[in-house]
């Protein structure tokens, strides 16, 4: 059993070092985590991951995906396909939220605040979602692929939402 006095005397020898194993960045972190979310994702055209993360964080989690209780994407015709939707266009006619949406519905659904969060996306937000995310409080967008919707990044430099595109 150890004494009081040799605690005492490690105590006061007590030293911090600068370590030496190299450790990823928070963005670098939670993209990587946002990739492993979006394979929770049925859709046939586009997986999409999405973090809520404040103070390194996460709140919220979703992906894009119908909502609780309707047929998954693999369990049924995608509307889209059947209409011959281009993709970025008529983005209201689908079966799915968006990861975002998801995300911001899930943080809603368990009473947990977005105000002054930060956003971690697989892809660049749709300007719908862009709207959810100015009005949910979030202050910082990180995404990594592109999306077709030049309007997202117009609402966000009018509001002052910081959109980070982030590239390993």
């Amino acid at each position: 059993m150890m004494s009081v006095e040799e605690l005492s005397d490690f105590l006061d020898h007590f030293s911090v070092h600068k370590s030496t194993s190299p450790t990823e960045s928070w963005d670098s972190y939670f993209m990587k985590l946002a990739y492993q979310v979006r394979e929770r994702s049925s859709c046939h055209h586009r997986k999409v991951g999405a973090l809520i993360v404040r103070e390194n964080r996460i709140l919220a989690t979703g992906y894009n995906q119908p909502p609780s209780g309707f047929p998954h994407c693999d369990e049924t015709e995608c509307i889209r396909d059947a209409l011959k939707i281009p993709s970025g266009q008529n983005q209201e006619i689908c079966y799915a939220a968006h990861a975002e949406q998801n995300a911001l519905s899930q943080a809603a659904k368990f009473g947990i605040s977005t105000d002054g969060s930060m956003i971690y996306v697989t892809h660049r937000p749709c300007s719908i979602c862009a709207r959810l995310i100015i009005n949910a409080g979030i202050k910082r967008v990180v995404f990594s692929e592109g999306y077709p919707d030049p309007l997202t990044e117009f609402m966000f430099d009018k509001t002052g939402v910081v959109m980070t595109h982030f590239i390993e």
